[in-house]
């Protein structure tokens, strides 16, 4: 597939069509793996309109199942360490806006690269938890920079649950295996009348809903509290 990569990912015109090529790919991926997913929706997104996306983050499997809950194309805010994978990173680089999460000026890069994309329409996916946690945590503190940006912009806030990647595809390379995946994407969160020094109102707002639906999920609270 490089050379289709090589093409789509050469110019921003064409990130629409590596968007569908790219969410084909995660069907493929994803069930090719044995998983399944089961999703519920207290709300529907809809076509041609820009959205923050956010959701809980144990797992590599996550950006994965975050692409495929969306028709609408998505630019991910993702950590720079992953340019160093081989091949992987040379697209990386192209397709994700990267961030250096102890560098300011990085920060602020970020945000200046995330206003022009929602600009054109694309929306924007977040794991505003800023890491991957260790297993042992439900749910690591939000970073405010997700909400600031959805305020700007006057985005709806899409929050999204991931049940079952941290059992199913874990760190831990003693866990995992095939099953079905429970995914659920919550009440958007309005931000049409909110002001920037709403910030962490919809930060703690966002993290409590997720939270919530965690720290009540019997199967995801087991996963969490077993010491390996």
């Amino acid at each position: 597939m490089m050379p289709i990569l090589l093409v789509l990912t050469s110019n921003e015109k064409y990130y629409p069509t590596f968007w569908k090529m790219i969410r084909g790919w995660s069907f493929l991926l994803v069930y090719g793996m044995g998983f399944r997913l089961k999703i519920e929706r207290d709300e529907r997104i809809k076509k041609d309109k820009s959205y923050l996306f956010i959701a809980n983050h144990a797992s590599m499997i996550d950006p994965w199942i975050m692409i495929i809950m969306s028709k609408n194309p998505i630019v991910f805010v993702g950590k720079k360490e992953l340019v160093k994978i081989p091949v992987f990173g040379f697209f990386y680089k192209k397709v994700v806006i990267m961030v250096d999460r102890g560098s300011d000026k990085s920060r602020k890069r970020v945000y200046k690269m995330a206003k022009e994309k929602l600009k054109n329409g694309t929306s924007v996916g977040i794991f505003p938890e800023g890491l991957v946690p260790e297993e042992d945590i439900v749910l690591a503190p939000f970073k405010n920079g997700a909400f600031s940006l959805a305020i700007e912009h006057k985005i709806p806030i899409v929050p999204q649950v991931y049940y079952d990647s941290k059992r199913f595809f874990s760190w831990n390379i003693y866990k995992g295996g095939p099953g079905i995946i429970r995914i659920k994407q919550g009440c958007f969160i309005e931000t049409k009348d909110k002001k920037i020094g709403d910030r962490k109102e919809l930060r703690d707002q966002a993290f409590d809903m997720i939270y919530h639906e965690l720290s009540n999920d019997k199967l995801y609270m087991n996963d969490t509290n077993k010491k390996f």
